[in-house]
């Protein structure tokens, strides 16, 4: 399946999650794609993106990390369904916007937490994705970058 439609549908199972577990289990969903698509981007993207996409796959999995795989099957894990990545800026947009959920998603969940170690797993998934989401920024720049430097050589060019 396509990035941006995974995204869609871990942004539409984040905001339709209620407890903490089912929030914390699709905050590990995200980081989870995050880090698959990092890791294809790291391997078949532009590149330009290849670094920031490798940075990107430590950062992901470091936040799949602190908050511990939840009990799903292979079926049910939407980073074992990316096939393609289709349009990288596109995806990069998509991803940004559901890296910033995650973070105001875990935010709620810390503040509610009942004991001290759930909420410290929070804060420290929610530093993951803000950092995660700080490359998937940087990679967006890159792309701006490229597209301007090819528009700048083509208008060179045509003279």
């Amino acid at each position: 399946m396509e990035a941006v439609r995974l995204i869609v549908a871990s942004r539409r199972a984040l905001a339709e999650s209620g407890d903490a577990p089912e929030v914390m289990a699709e905050a590990w969903q995200a980081h989870s794609l995050a880090q698959a698509i990092g890791s294809r981007l790291a391997v078949s993207g532009p590149p330009e993106l290849r670094g920031e996409a490798l940075g990107l796959t430590e950062l992901a999995g470091r936040g799949c990390g602190v908050l511990g795989s939840p009990a799903l099957g292979l079926d049910a894990l939407r980073a074992a369904q990316l096939t393609e990545l289709g349009d990288a800026r596109e995806s990069l947009l998509c991803l940004g916007g559901l890296l910033g959920e995650v973070g105001i998603a875990l935010v709620g969940v810390a503040c509610a937490a009942a004991d001290e170690g759930t909420y410290w797993q929070c804060m420290e998934a929610i530093d993951a994705a803000d950092e995660s989401r700080d490359r998937v920024l940087e990679m967006l720049r890159r792309l701006a970058v490229r597209d301007e430097k090819r528009v700048v050589e083509r208008d060179s060019a045509a003279g």
